[in-house]
């Protein structure tokens, strides 16, 4: 198929943890409409992209703002003088805030229901005080004082949980301080022939890509809130990036780490490799800030790739796109980054493009049999050479599956585009949607089956006066035995009721996706939402091994109470 017309693909909903406060307009057509009662909507959503969800929803666009900062009100810190004080004297008293704004900004996360408490006035959850420690030595005696004293400690990097992971919940309802990462926040080491460097859980991914590029390296990880997520809260989460499928997820970038617990530290991981009894690495990544804090990491880096190719392709259905992804898989062919969308996705990017591009690209895929068919992104990042031969590889077999070339003006709209959704969830908030995600990963045999019963239980749960919501999936990590899926559902929110209209759907989604063979999360982590379920998919017995590890390292069970172990 010859290239297409430019156009902006950029995918709906969070799709992952970014702060969404930018109110600056994306891409869209002009014009107005009836439903353009906001013209903020009208600027970020094109008029077919408009109507689509009016009808498809029966959804009335009207103004629900969130209430003003200035008007929330939050309680006075419940943090005792002398203890303010014994922490002052730890880590300066430069160091440990208790004002209103500092509070504020280190309050919850990034899920739907983080956000309607917010957009409601509600910070309930706010720490009582926010303390920055400079090192590890800082944070582990901080720890222990704050164990002695009954103070729950919440680590908090950029804030971009969506799985209620800061909530901060104690069953004991003890004083809360969040422990901000930003004083340990920059490059210690960088071993270049080992391809290596040492980082402290503060930093950024942006900032150490900076450092990374000024010597030829990158890490290469690039999830959804890249921005603004921390590199300690990618180990604490087992985080996945966009490009995962090629490099790996984030568990498999980290060669070692230094976990500050109450009760000592514990230096985790010996590069290159080690057989000296089970890997205790894998007790730190994917805790959650329950067993302690991350002050240090060793992540494995690689060269800066030297060129990048990104196209797109399409299959005639859901079922074609996952037997291509799958004989990708079993021939080790799949690219660095693989994004295919369903359907419904598919349709829904495609009016949000808008514009003469899509009209173009829309006309020519229905041309070809494709009317319905599914968009395939696909990237590949190195040396020119094995970038050409491992592309033409893959294009042999996605054609052997019936899939089509769209062009690679496709694939470089998405790449540009890609952290733009979780500014456009926040219009749709204001307009009285109910935007949020969900995430599973299952086996080639098993995943049809889970996108089935995903889609089932959200529609029961959220269809309101005979209409459906819009559930909108795709994969975007392969394995050579199954992949991730990812989902996002778009509804009329309950206005009178909405974290309880949520919590239903989520309730209904999660135990249909674990009956069906999907794991409960495959990168968002537990977090305060999931840990219900944590031992479907763990059994009892792994529930009561992570129980006595906490007990062991964190003995007043101060650290993170509220996240990953069920009560």
């Amino acid at each position: 198929m010859p290239e297409q017309p430019e156009l902006t693909i950029q995918g709906w909903g969070p799709g992952g943890s970014r702060v969404a406060t930018v109110r600056e307009g994306l891409d869209g057509d002009e014009g107005s409409l009836e439903l353009d009662t906001d013209p903020d909507l009208a600027g970020a959503l094109p008029r077919a992209a408009r109507r689509h969800l009016s009808r498809e929803l029966g959804w009335t666009p009207r103004s629900t703002p969130p209430v003003r900062v200035s008007e929330i009100r939050i309680a006075p810190s419940r943090l005792p003088g002398d203890v303010r004080a014994a922490m002052a004297a730890l880590l300066g008293e430069e160091n440990v805030a208790t004002d209103r704004e500092s509070r504020l900004r280190r309050t919850g996360g990034k899920s739907y229901l983080d956000l309607l408490r917010r957009r409601e006035g509600d910070v309930s959850d706010a720490p009582d005080a926010v303390v920055s420690p400079g090192d590890t030595d800082e944070t582990a005696a901080l720890l222990a004082l704050c164990a002695e004293r009954g103070v729950v400690v919440v680590p908090f990097g950029g804030g971009t949980s969506v799985v209620g992971g800061l909530s901060g919940i104690d069953p004991d309802d003890r004083p809360a301080v969040a422990l901000d990462l930003g004083r340990m926040a920059s490059v210690r080491d960088l071993d270049v022939p080992s391809s290596l460097v040492t980082v402290g859980p503060g930093m950024r991914g942006p900032a150490l890509e900076e450092a990374l590029a000024r010597v030829g390296l990158t890490l290469g990880h690039l999830p959804q809130s890249w921005e603004f997520a921390t590199l300690g809260g990618y180990a604490a989460t087992r985080s996945a990036g966009q490009a995962s499928t090629g490099i790996g997820r984030f568990d498999e970038l980290v060669a070692g780490l230094t976990l500050a617990t109450p009760t000592g530290v514990l230096e985790l991981g010996h590069p290159p490799a080690s057989a000296a009894g089970p890997d205790l690495l894998g007790l730190a990544l994917g805790s959650e800030g329950a067993l302690g804090v991350i002050t240090e990491l060793r992540l494995r880096v690689r060269p800066k790739p030297r060129t990048a190719t990104y196209e797109g392709w399409s299959f005639r259905s859901w079922a074609a796109g996952l037997a291509g992804l799958q004989r990708l898989a079993r021939h080790d062919l799949l690219p660095d980054v693989v994004r295919l969308s369903d359907p419904d996705e598919t349709r829904a990017n495609l009016l949000m493009a808008g514009g003469t591009g899509a009209r173009v690209l829309r006309g020519s895929l229905r041309a070809r049999g494709h009317g319905q068919g599914c968009l395939l992104v696909v990237g590949w990042e190195g040396l020119p050479t094995l970038v050409r031969a491992r592309r033409r590889a893959a294009a042999s077999a996605l054609r052997e599956g019936g899939a089509v070339r769209v062009g690679r003006k496709v694939g470089e709209s998405w790449r540009r585009h890609r952290f733009d959704a979780p500014y456009l969830r926040d219009r749709l908030l204001d307009s009285g949607l109910l935007v949020e995600t969900l995430e599973t990963a299952a086996t080639w045999t098993a995943l049809p089956v889970v996108y089935d019963a995903v889609r089932s239980a959200l529609a029961r749960s959220l269809g309101r006066d005979g209409r459906p919501p819009l559930v909108m999936s795709h994969v975007s990590h392969g394995y050579p035995t199954g992949a991730s899926l990812y989902v996002t559902v778009l509804a009329d929110r309950d206005d009178d009721l909405p974290i309880q209209q949520w919590l239903a759907a989520k309730r209904e989604a999660t135990d249909a996706l674990l009956a069906a063979g999907g794991t409960l999360t495959h990168h968002h982590a537990v977090g305060a939402d999931h840990r219900p379920w944590l031992e479907r998919e763990i059994g009892p017995l792994g529930v009561e091994v992570l129980r006595a590890v906490k007990q062991r390292l964190d003995p007043t069970g101060i650290c993170n109470p509220g996240v990953l172990l069920p009560d």
